[in-house]
């Protein structure tokens, strides 16, 4: 609450303070494109092209903006950022943005600009003094400059085929990052618990006691697979992303599988639970076969024999275990 009460309300800043906050803005813009451009230049070489080309851009309206305050208020240019207005348009920390991929880094830069213009076009409209409505005004333009300018680098450095290729290879990253890891956990949390779960059921026909042996059992696995994952390769010389993001899906994906079929059991009948957890396992074994088909071009056929079957066994194995 304290920290919120100190920040200056937008329609208290003098003319001069406003041109200040302007300049403190491009310069953190163009910070945040050359981030970006860093980040992207060896798996997007023609993107990282366009950041470069839109730091720069701020860089020119920067040093114009910094021309029109030493020429209006003189050479000490006041210290005001975005936190220090209340109110202020925000900009994301970039390593919540950098991680997600190339669509929401550009996503994250169109929004850029459009916040920086609307912000000033409003700030605009609640001002009777005729200079600084000028002053904002010339600012809102310079934001939609920036979006024009955009527009014509990405023209310039993405045709068809650059743009296909960054399609490609970022189609390639997700899948190596987030599908594989989580179908492999998938696939292992839905088959591998199924022994264990459905014995315990046979074994005791208590639902109970069926229901914490997979939660143990989900759980366990989801834990074992997501260190595993995380730990068997960098991503350095493979490719395959960060170990922590591999991690989190496998595990995550991993526990779900196994839970499917785990929470029918916390219904006290049980052949009831039973059935229901029967059609869930079906319902998971035929996902599997999907997401094979949908990502990773196995003919979906041949992927529903090859889980249904393996999973069948699996099944047969504990509730022959199970009811011995």
């Amino acid at each position: 609450m304290l920290f919120m009460t100190s920040r200056r309300r937008f329609s208290d800043l003098s003319e001069q303070e406003v041109l200040a906050l302007a300049i403190s803005s491009e310069e953190d813009d163009a910070r945040i494109y050359r981030t970006y451009s860093a980040s992207l230049m060896v798996d997007f070489p023609d993107t990282a092209k366009i950041f470069e080309g839109m730091a720069e851009e701020e860089d020119e309206h920067r040093q114009m903006l910094i021309h029109l305050h030493k020429e209006r208020f003189g050479n000490v240019i006041p210290l005001i950022r975005r936190e220090h207005v209340a109110g202020y348009y925000a900009r994301k920390p970039i390593w919540l943005v950098e991680n997600l991929g190339i669509d929401k880094i550009r996503a994250e830069a169109e929004a850029m600009e459009a916040d920086a213009e609307k912000f000033y076009l409003r700030a605009a409209a609640t001002t009777t003094d005729a200079a600084t409505r000028k002053l904002l005004g010339d600012l809102a333009a310079a934001e939609a400059g920036h979006q024009y300018a955009a527009s014509g680098l990405e023209d310039k450095h993405l045709d068809e085929s650059a743009m296909a290729s960054e399609e490609r290879t970022s189609h390639r990253q997700f899948i190596l990052t987030w599908v594989q890891p989580g179908l492999a956990g998938l696939m292992d949390g839905s088959v591998s618990t199924l022994a264990p779960i459905f014995a315990t059921a046979f074994a005791t026909h208590d639902t109970w006691t069926t229901f914490l042996v997979g939660m143990a059992a989900s759980i366990g696995a989801g834990i074992s697979m997501g260190f595993t994952e995380a730990a068997s390769d960098d991503g350095e010389l493979s490719g395959r992303g960060s170990p922590l993001k591999r991690g989190f899906a496998s595990g995550i994906m991993t526990t779900v599988g196994g839970l499917g079929h785990a929470l029918p059991y916390l219904i006290t009948d049980f052949w009831t639970a039973t059935t229901i957890a029967g059609i869930v396992v079906f319902i998971e074994l035929w996902a599997i076969a999907w997401i094979q088909n949908k990502f990773m071009d196995t003919p979906f056929l041949r992927a529903a024999f090859q889980v249904v079957l393996g999973g069948a066994l699996v099944f047969a194995a504990g509730v022959l275990i199970g009811s011995s």
